[in-house]
């Protein structure tokens, strides 16, 4: 749930983790040399790997590629024999940028590569399931990305970083972000010059809002008068929507609302958003699937209201969330909406406090969306209960299969998985499952 948007430091690579690992059984390789290697799977990360192991970006399973070894890690790859999967990336910036993994191979084989990727995940846990096709979301979609933004002697540059770099690169022609959403980057530009620091970098949250771009910067100088002044007159300059300047608005010409079914809600600076509306739909067609003909809903890690809000058309629903700003954005949006059922809430950390079976009892349906550590603590409650289905939102197969094993032990079924990809050409994964009772 939550992956707040396209990190610009997308050059943590799957072979980093393994820089002390020795290699195993295979051909060894010498750093510096040049090496021809064989590419025989594609990592969670989204590296090619060869036998060592040995990680090569931008390759894919069965290329036969040379290269000079760096530690673990292939540079200066030349792509001998291509795999019948290579595509031209659509993406000029994509050789060099970070914010993407994968757009040298087909639709057919990135959406085949990350459902493979969650059944991997449940079969370590002893788990078959029905995986269905993956829905993905188009380009220039995304409404949400987090830029990075350095000051310069001429001025500033915004962009993501390079690939396993800090070196920022510029994206005015991405073909991920909705093309409003690139229009945040001279923005992000011109914040930089007003209150950056030449010795460090900012980070700026671009959000797309149904009045305008929504920013949140951290990173940059202290807030004093001018720098107040400053900010303020590039709120009323640029038409933002809202600023907000280390979680402080220091402008807002508009309430920058998102819409959840019938209702507006404002979050706070910073707080989560589906990555695109397709995604967004996609998930909640599934959830609304599983909880079908429930009278009663708890939706935990509820956000401000992305689930909740949308499923209260048909049902009563009790929305949990540890952020109590969040879950306050959630209910003034409930409280203003029209048409919609009861909507009761707290503010309770999960994974400190999990809501008990006995709290549970009343529930014909959980909606349960964690961050990317899972929520065992949790699961671990929901096992005990007794509610008869569970729709089980994730953004990372692994803690999910652990968890899913969870459940599975105590008795429930396992009876579908929705892959999702609204993080299209990266390594990301979104999917729901249902859960019943057996």
């Amino acid at each position: 749930m939550h992956d707040t948007g396209i990190s610009s430091r997308a050059g943590s690579s799957e072979w980093a983790t393994s820089q002390n690992r020795a290699f195993g059984t295979g051909r060894s390789a010498v750093s510096g040399r040049m090496e021809q290697y064989t590419i025989t799977r594609l990592g969670h990360q989204g590296d090619g790997i060869a036998e060592g192991p040995v990680f090569a970006p931008l390759t894919l399973p069965g290329e036969v590629v040379t290269g000079t070894l760096d530690g673990t890690r292939l540079t200066d790859i030349r792509i001998i024999t291509p795999s019948d999967q290579r595509v031209a990336a659509p993406c000029r910036h994509y050789k060099s940028c970070g914010g993407c993994q994968v757009q040298h191979g087909s639709d057919a084989f990135v959406a085949d590569w990350k459902v493979d990727i969650v059944r991997h995940a449940l079969a370590a846990q002893g788990i078959e399931a029905s995986l269905r096709p993956v829905l993905t979301s188009a380009p220039k979609t995304r409404r949400r990305a987090s830029l990075s933004v350095r000051r310069t002697k001429k001025g500033a540059m915004a962009g993501f970083h390079a690939r396993a770099s800090d070196v920022i690169v510029q994206i005015p022609d991405c073909q991920l972000l909705h093309p409003d959403l690139l229009a945040a980057i001279p923005v992000a530009e011109r914040l930089a010059v007003i209150g950056g620091s030449r010795k460090g970098e900012l980070s700026v949250l671009a959000t797309l809002s149904t009045v305008g771009l929504d920013l949140a910067v951290t990173g940059g100088k202290p807030l004093d008068g001018q720098l107040r002044i400053d900010l303020s007159a590039e709120v009323e300059a640029s038409k933002l929507a809202r600023l907000s300047w280390d979680d402080e608005v220091v402008g807002q010409r508009e309430p920058p609302a998102q819409h959840f079914g019938r209702a507006a809600v404002v979050p706070p600076p910073g707080a989560f958003l589906q990555a695109t509306p397709d995604g967004e739909a996609a998930l909640l067609g599934a959830i609304r699937e599983i909880v079908a003909g429930a009278n009663h809903i708890a939706d935990l890690f509820a956000g401000c209201g992305t689930f909740a809000l949308p499923l209260a058309e048909r049902a009563e629903v009790h929305a949990v969330e540890g952020d109590k700003d969040m879950i306050a954005a959630l209910d003034l949006g409930w409280r203003r909406a029209v048409g919609l059922k009861k909507v009761t809430h707290e503010g309770r950390d999960l994974f400190r406090r999990p809501l008990m079976p006995d709290e549970l009892r009343k529930m014909d349906a959980v909606v349960i969306d964690p961050p990317r550590a899972g929520a065992e603590a949790q699961v671990r409650e929901l096992a005990a209960s007794t509610v008869p289905v569970i729709a089980f939102v994730s953004c990372n197969p692994v803690t999910f299969a652990r968890d899913a094993k969870i459940l599975v032990d105590a008795g429930y079924s396992l009876s579908w998985v929705q892959v999702v990809d609204q993080f299209r050409w990266s390594s990301h994964i979104e999917l729901v499952a249902r859960f019943s009772l057996t």
